[in-house]
């Protein structure tokens, strides 16, 4: 892993891991907390897209939910998630549908942060131990993550803030971590904690400023 992939074999994959998967061409990335046992817990828009920014974006963007399995056969393990929504749990196969597996890093280095080719990868911010990242992940499967938006409340965000207690605020509001800031050339942004109402000037979790879609 590193600057040129994260990708990872399943054998290697720990309960409480941030994972990913490249989706339409590298185009977008859906993300997800492994919480043990093959199953996945993950926020999804449902009904197959994975956008809701209301503008033409939403045909470009879209991600990889459960629907995008290219096999017709009812997944024996998650059942029928076609109109799915929110945060959902899915086996391992459902969650990467057929796409490759990759592990998102947490504590890199800044020098490291800055030599990723593209945001949404990596973050200098610190892992909570995987305890606490496993109840989160449970505690929001029970009680939801709001409304799906590519660029306000993603799921990579989702999968940041399990890992991390973190949401990411900028100016255009909460969201909008590092895939989306990179499609936006997004600069650097504020991350607060809702459990204690602090604020932070910090950089984890979104792209650089000369981050281009590749």
């Amino acid at each position: 892993m590193g600057v040129l992939s994260n990708k990872i074999d399943r054998d290697q994959l720990k309960p409480g891991d941030h994972i990913y998967s490249w989706r339409q061409a590298y185009i977008y990335a859906h993300h997800g907390i492994y919480v043990g046992e093959g199953m996945v817990i993950h926020f999804t828009r449902g009904s197959g897209q994975e956008t809701g920014t209301g503008t033409i974006l939403d045909r470009l963007f879209t991600s990889s939910s459960p629907l995008h399995n290219t096999c017709d056969i009812l997944c024996p393990k998650c059942g029928d998630q076609k109109r799915s929504d929110g945060v959902i749990c899915s086996c391992l196969d459902c969650f990467l549908s057929g796409y490759d597996l990759y592990l998102f890093e947490y504590g890199v280095s800044p020098a490291l942060f800055l030599a990723e080719a593209r945001g949404g990868t990596c973050t200098i911010a610190s892992s909570d131990p995987t305890e606490d990242v496993v109840h989160r992940a449970l505690f929001l499967l029970e009680n939801g993550f709001g409304g799906y938006n590519v660029f306000k409340n993603n799921c990579e965000d989702f999968a940041i803030y399990c890992k991390t207690g973190l949401l990411v605020v900028t100016n255009i509001g909460v969201g909008r971590s590092g895939q989306a800031a990179s499609c936006l050339a997004g600069a650097s942004a504020v991350v607060f904690s809702p459990e204690i109402h602090d604020l932070w000037l910090w950089w984890p979790c979104i792209g650089r400023m000369w981050n281009v879609l590749c």
